[in-house]
């Protein structure tokens, strides 16, 4: 009788444990997905439910609101410490060079059914996704534009490339960003990159020097040009006024010498004389007799300068 009792007290303990195995909780940001027989039967929110025990359903808990990420051409150790995967992060550019490219694409599920039945590895599905949209977007560009002006354009498109196939696969995911967290050139050749940006930035700051010096000099040049422009038009004009003037005086001795050409004659030499013996030193005379007469100014009036 009494090995009865025990029996009965270790068939009822092991049928409790049994039907224990059906109980489940499933926490605030996660899903229960039920299976009966393994197939899909229905979803539970959070909170302790029950089900069957196996084998005649099971569960599968996702957690449909924390952020996932998956990380290309790396992996984290522990925080702070990281390992390059070179095979996943050295990527060809359009111009023949190679960049290395360290992302991470973040994504959540938004359906949780497709997540777990549609693809058996959805996590890794991702990962390929992305890292073959990202190798496609870089092979589209030269390498100077990805490590310059076209990398945040590199990741919008690679997110949204990614997105487009992963909803083709009905995989079940949102993908929320793609962060290219570093785009280098291959650790051999990265001295060989830098001398080449410290030229270009060389001559960036020279072409800005001297431009510089040209917006300087130019207004000075043009203000010089423009002074010596309106000197020679004015010079110009003085001497068109002085040649009219001169054609004026002219037809007006020759009208009077036309009237009078003795007394006319006689007045120009008079003040031909006037004009020229004031700036002479020596006079030198031809008399009648043809007797040269030497007549020294600087004598007459006391000395002066030669």
């Amino acid at each position: 009788m009494k090995t009865k009792v025990i029996v009965l007290v270790i068939v009822v303990v092991a049928l409790f444990l049994y039907l224990a195995t059906g109980v489940y909780q499933v926490n605030p940001s996660q899903v229960a997905l039920v299976k009966t027989f393994g197939k899909y039967s229905h979803t539970s929110g959070p909170g302790i439910h029950f089900h069957a025990p196996f084998p005649f359903q099971t569960h599968v808990i996702v957690d449909v609101q924390t952020v996932r990420k998956q990380e290309i051409g790396f992996r984290t150790v522990r925080p702070g410490q990281y390992v390059q995967k070179q095979d996943e992060a050295l990527i060809l550019t359009k111009d023949g060079n190679i960049v290395s490219v360290e992302a991470v694409v973040q994504y959540r599920v938004n359906d949780p059914i497709k997540f777990v039945f549609n693809v058996e590895n959805p996590e890794e599905l991702v990962k390929f996704t992305t890292e073959s949209a990202l190798r496609d977007r870089i092979s589209k560009r030269t390498v100077d534009d990805i490590l310059t002006s076209e990398r945040d354009t590199v990741a919008y498109e690679t997110h949204q490339i990614a997105q487009q196939l992963l909803d083709q696969y009905d995989v079940g995911v949102t993908v929320l960003n793609v962060l290219l967290q570093e785009v280098v050139p291959p650790q051999p050749v990265i001295a060989a990159f830098d001398d080449v940006n410290n030229a270009k930035q060389d001559k960036e700051r020279y072409i800005n020097e001297a431009t510089k010096y040209a917006n300087n000099l130019i207004p000075s040049v043009e203000g010089e040009t423009r002074k010596i422009v309106l000197d020679a038009e004015a010079y110009a004009q003085q001497k068109v006024l002085q040649a009219v003037g001169e054609t004026q005086r002219f037809l007006s001795i020759l009208k009077e010498y036309e009237t009078s050409p003795e007394i006319t004659e006689i007045r120009l030499k008079i003040e031909t004389l006037e004009e020229v013996l004031p700036k002479a030193k020596r006079i030198i005379l031809l008399s009648d007799a043809q007797n040269i007469a030497l007549l020294n100014f600087e004598d007459l009036i006391g000395g002066g300068s030669k």
